[in-house]
């Protein structure tokens, strides 16, 4: 399916929509304060994390959307709001009418995110002062609010594309997304943040419903490292100045959207050198193959494997075997990686090892496991584990 989207080079906001970023001094440089606006009330949804220590703006943000209704997004990276209790509530809450306030508008219109360290009290006094003025500095490239709300990303995250049959004319309505992630990602409703604008015509209830069906074979299928964030967000807001499109082809091309930009993600993990995507075939059901995707994208094991290019699989079997409560039949199991049969009947294949180690050097490995037992299909994305990862996350909260 993305494949045949009609992808904008470069990005573009939708009609009505955008953005402004600015350093507001939480960051010593680059830029730490983001803000999506839409010129119009928008229909809106959301999804967020499952975790039970949310941030402050998550609790605040699932009151929010219950209307659903939204107009702007605000954001700050280095400080996530997270294990600050009710003063922590009330800074998410003051951070949101400041952001009302600049845009003149009503404040339950306003999705307050943060991001960054966990336990640390948010400076909401330099926030403030960071928004002031920043409605006049709103404008159409989504890369620049992509880069307020990055922490340890290596780059901004946007990407744009054209919804219907008629790809990029100019009454084709648009599907802008924003996101962040780099670490602390792990499958669990919402990812990372992820924020969703178009300019098509839906109601809420409809955009609640394709967004999780979009996210869950998406980032919802994205690991980089096992751990589920505290502050994860995924928002879709629709403004409906293009007028109205039919949710099935709007649905098509919000999936190229997220499966898009759910590579770009785990290309960027923490310390990543290269992008795993693993496809489980021949489960007894889908529930099984999600299972066995997430382990064989989570396995430490399995994720060294690719980054050392060493063509160990008895890792691949060990990381499906673990999945103890999936109907796994050892003597079934063929694996494949970068197409190179590696495993068939459950034993190692007499593969030329040179040859899948050059495959594993591939800036994409792709990884095939067929389970051999019923018809149940997933796929899961992550990246390898390095001593990069190792060398941001020790010093995370100091640096």
């Amino acid at each position: 399916m993305d494949r045949h989207a009609s992808f904008h080079d470069p990005p573009r906001f939708p009609r009505g929509f955008a953005c402004a970023a600015t350093l507001c001094g939480l960051k010593s440089e680059g830029k730490d304060l983001a803000l999506f606006a839409s010129r119009v009330e928008c229909a809106a949804a959301a999804v967020f994390t499952r975790n039970k220590v949310p941030g402050a703006p998550v609790l605040v943000g699932r009151e929010l959307i219950a209307a659903g209704r939204l107009q702007a997004v605000v954001v700050n990276s280095k400080v996530s709001n997270v294990g600050t209790g009710s003063q922590g509530v009330e800074d998410a809450r003051r951070v949101g009418r400041a952001a009302a306030r600049e845009l003149g508008i009503d404040d339950a219109l306003v999705l307050m995110s943060s991001t960054g360290v966990i336990g640390v009290r948010l400076p909401v006094d330099k926030i403030e002062a960071g928004l002031r003025g920043l409605a006049a500095r709103l404008q159409d490239d989504p890369r620049v609010g992509a880069e307020g709300i990055m922490t340890t990303d290596t780059y901004p995250k946007a990407l744009s594309l054209s919804v219907g049959s008629a790809p990029g004319g100019p009454d084709a309505p648009v599907i802008t997304l924003v996101g962040k992630g780099s670490g602390m990602i792990a499958p669990n409703l919402a990812t990372m943040l992820v924020y969703a604008f178009t300019d098509a015509a839906l109601d809420a209830a409809t955009l609640d419903r394709l967004l999780r069906h979009a996210v869950d074979g998406t980032l919802n299928m994205l690991s980089v490292d096992s751990d589920t964030s505290t502050s994860d967000t995924c928002a879709l807001l629709a403004n409906g100045l293009a007028g109205p499109v039919h949710p099935d082809v709007f649905a098509d091309a919000l999936h190229a959207g997220f499966l898009r930009m759910t590579e770009m993600l785990a290309r960027d993990g923490e310390g990543a050198t290269r992008m795993l995507r693993v496809t489980v075939s021949g489960a007894a059901g889908e529930a099984d193959a999600r299972t066995v995707a997430r382990s064989l994208v989570e396995s430490p094991l399995v994720k060294t494997m690719v980054f050392g290019g060493d063509p160990n699989v008895g890792r691949i079997l060990m990381a499906v075997g673990k999945c103890v409560d999936c109907h796994i039949d050892a003597g079934r199991i063929v694996a494949r990686i970068g197409g190179a049969l590696v495993v068939e009947r459950g034993e190692r294949s007499p593969f030329l090892d040179d040859a899948v180690r050059a495959l594993l050097q591939e800036d994409e490995v792709d990884l095939e496991v067929d389970l051999g037992v019923g018809p149940g299909t997933a796929r899961a994305w992550g990246c390898d584990l390095t001593h990069g990862y190792i060398d941001e996350n020790a010093a995370y909260y100091s640096s």
